[in-house]
């Protein structure tokens, strides 16, 4: 465990268990879901980062330059693999200070992911929270790639989410996307709405400006993106006190899109890389409710 704290942030990152985020708060707010102190698993955490993909790839299959890639199914989530394999493995610390710290991980070919790619994940306290992420092909061909990260923002009763986008990605019985549709087919948060009012949430919005933010009764935590980062996808599951604001660069199932779709899967080459950022802020909110 290392604990970075600036001015009024606390961070808790944990390198051996997915790189994944123990806490962070700011002053006296807990601003993503903490650890349950049973945890064994990045998914009990506040944050993880995915990659070398993002959210599924249907039945763990996908075709790759006239080679057909199976990979095996994520444990609970089965038939489908889940958020790549970052969140599952240990990452080593290359350079760490009171408010930053810069982890690395190493991943060869193997059934899970037939390439061999290396990371980078930076977390840096300062008057915000900023956080990058990059993957680099180390193979000797091509590799498909993407990148994401997953928050676990904690919610109340009151808390109101504000995501402008302009498009959703509806999914079929086994939230794989199946169609691209104006937001309101599964919930519109563009004008802001309580989460605690939402249904059942689990899906990719485009057509989106980068920006989220949550406002509590007396703060608001503000969420902002790379350009990379084109698609934020939304998982209110109606209880949990959380909400899920995940930038990614490709939609779900990016890896079967059909051809000529502008899905956001990265074809890079040997030695290319791919990165994302984002920008973590919380202000208080004064009696009227401004910021």
């Amino acid at each position: 465990m290392i604990t970075l704290t600036h001015q009024n942030w606390t961070l808790e990152v944990q390198p051996e268990l997915g790189a994944s985020l123990n806490r962070l708060s700011w002053r006296d707010h807990q601003i993503l879901r903490p650890e349950t102190a049973s945890a064994n698993s990045p998914l009990e955490t506040g944050s993880f980062p995915l990659l070398p993909y993002a959210n599924r790839i249907a039945n763990g299959a996908f075709a790759f330059n006239d080679r057909q890639i199976v990979l095996p199914p994520t444990l609970g989530f089965e038939p489908h693999a889940l958020h790549g394999l970052g969140w599952q493995r240990p990452w080593s610390v290359l350079r760490y200070g009171d408010a930053f710290v810069e982890l690395g991980l190493a991943s060869q070919a193997c059934p899970d992911w037939p390439w061999d790619w290396s990371a980078s994940h930076r977390l840096e306290l300062g008057v915000d929270l900023a956080i990058s992420l990059s993957i680099t092909n180390e193979s000797r061909g091509p590799m498909p790639a993407g990148l994401g990260l997953h928050p676990y923002f904690m919610t109340v009763p009151g808390t109101i989410l504000t995501v402008p986008a302009d498009e959703v990605w509806t999914t079929d019985g086994s939230l794989i996307p199946d169609r691209l549709s104006p937001p309101e087919e599964v919930f519109d948060w563009r004008q802001g709405a309580k989460v605690a009012g939402a249904p059942f949430v689990d899906n990719a919005y485009c057509s989106w400006s980068g920006q989220a933010r949550l406002d509590h009764p007396d703060h608001t935590v503000k969420v902002a993106a790379s350009s990379k980062a084109r698609w934020v996808h939304i998982y209110a599951p109606g209880s949990g006190g959380f909400v899920c604001i995940e930038p990614v660069t490709h939609r779900p199932n990016a890896h079967n899109a059909p051809p000529g779709e502008d899905s956001g899967l990265v074809i890079l080459n040997p030695g290319q890389t791919l990165s994302m950022s984002m920008q973590i802020s919380v202000a208080v909110r004064n009696p009227s409710g401004e910021v």
